[in-house]
């Protein structure tokens, strides 16, 4: 036995020039060194002076922007924007469009004709200007307060109030609670409610891109864009997601919506680091933080991130957005029950994404107070109309409940639905099926 681990360490060793040589630099130590140095990850000078780095002595990380409150570019000497003003207009309409939505759906939902819905107040540029800068071949994974990600790739008054209500329209086929949007083309995947849990599946989705464009390299470029709260990222989730994305240089970007609550718990009691972006650095990821209120600066941010995604095979990148999120969590949250209302409505004067660019357009001559006014009627119009037909809609087929999982209808799931068949017939009295689609044909 001791011969045979002799031979298997001596064959061992003989490989490690081989994997030195793979790796670029040496895996054990070299005598006389003067650092640490581990292959791909440590590269540290030793030193006589024994010091820990206390992180209040260490800069905080920037804040980029590009315009201040008032709708001012802040940088002088920077070239001009080089986005069309029609490009511009359409950001900002997109903006309107959720803002009224929410402000519609949050009644509905008090009226009890919507079960659940999350507002985006405060954090539509975010949302918005990082979504223009995408392509329709890319992958979104959302968390729930990207409805402007939604609305910036195509997804329609129609398709929206279909999920809300869970009818035959809907791309579930009303499979899932209000607000958990998805749709096949642009790559946007369907949300799901666990915390944090599409962290680790857009590193993965990442690196599956990954593999098939070094298969095929005719197809386009493409990246995994990953959105979450800075709650999300104290899950264990987010640190997995993270490692897994930057040990196989993955490329996905990860944007944090820093809006100062995670539910009901504030920022400093949920980290006492430099935000989320200082751990994009920890797992060696280049990392950017953006003032969350400027679209434009979140759209260059994004648009920079895209590319660096792309280089040298890809690479992960991280955006942490700096927000305040003005409404509540949820319509099942009060949010004053933890916070002051002071607070919230300081916020909303002192800075205001759809506000601030609002400014900038009104500077710029384009826009003025009888437009905006007539958007926002003709908006809350759409939006209207469209709520009334989708609340009027049938429910999907009942066989829709059973569908979907996998390719074809398994014998266990045909069994169910024949079960299921035989007690509507049996007790029709105790099921009103008539707010479904073809009612018991459905089956």
């Amino acid at each position: 036995m001791a011969l045979s681990i002799s031979r298997s360490s001596s064959r061992l060793y003989a490989r490690l020039p081989v994997i030195s040589q793979r790796w670029g630099s040496s895996i054990s130590q070299r005598p006389g060194s003067d650092r640490v140095r581990f292959p791909g990850a440590v590269n540290s000078k030793f030193t006589t002076d024994m010091e820990f780095i206390n992180p209040t002595e260490v800069s905080n990380i920037p804040t980029y922007r590009v315009m201040d409150s008032d709708g001012v570019l802040v940088d002088k000497t920077r070239k001009p924007l080089d986005i069309p003003k029609d490009k511009i207009l359409e950001w900002y309409k997109n903006m309107l469009t959720v803002s009224v939505m929410d402000v519609i759906m949050f009644e509905a939902q008090r009226q009890g004709r919507l079960s659940f819905y999350m507002v985006s107040a405060g954090e539509e540029g975010i949302s918005v200007g990082s979504a223009a800068a995408l392509t329709p071949d890319d992958v979104v994974f959302a968390q729930y307060r990207e409805t402007g990600v939604f609305q910036q790739r195509g997804f329609t008054l129609k398709e929206f109030m279909s999920q809300l209500f869970a009818n035959q329209h809907d791309n579930s086929r009303g499979r899932n609670m209000p607000v958990h949007y998805g749709k096949n083309y642009p790559r946007t995947h369907t949300i799901s409610s666990p915390l944090a849990t599409q962290i680790p599946q857009a590193s993965g989705a990442a690196y599956a891109l990954k593999l098939q464009t070094l298969q095929n390299p005719d197809i386009p470029p493409r990246i995994v864009a990953c959105y979450f709260g800075e709650g999300a990222a104290s899950e264990g989730d987010f640190h997995a997601g993270l490692n897994i994305a930057a040990t196989r240089s993955c490329p996905v970007v990860f944007i944090c919506r820093n809006n100062g609550y995670a539910i009901s718990t504030p920022t400093l009691e949920q980290y006492r680091g430099d935000g989320i972006a200082s751990r994009g650095i920890g797992y060696g990821i280049d990392t950017i933080r953006v003032d969350g209120n400027d679209i434009f600066a979140v759209y260059e941010a994004m648009r920079e991130a895209r590319r660096i995604a792309l280089t040298d095979g890809g690479k992960p990148v991280l955006i942490e957005a700096m927000s305040y999120r003005v409404s509540h969590h949820s319509t099942s949250d009060d949010s004053f029950a933890y916070r002051a209302r002071v607070e919230v409505e300081d916020w909303k004067r002192r800075d205001n994404p759809i506000i601030r660019l609002r400014k900038w357009l009104e500077n710029e001559g384009i826009w003025n107070e009888d437009m905006e006014r007539d958007t926002r009627d003709q908006l809350r119009k759409a939006v209207l109309k469209e709520f009334g037909e989708a609340e009027r809609e049938l429910k999907p087929p009942l066989r829709s409940a059973f569908e979907g999982v996998y390719e074809e209808v398994t014998e266990e799931a045909q069994e169910q639905m024949k079960d299921l068949k035989r007690i509507l017939e049996t007790y029709p009295e105790e099921y009103d099926i008539r707010q479904f689609k073809d009612g018991i044909n459905g089956l």
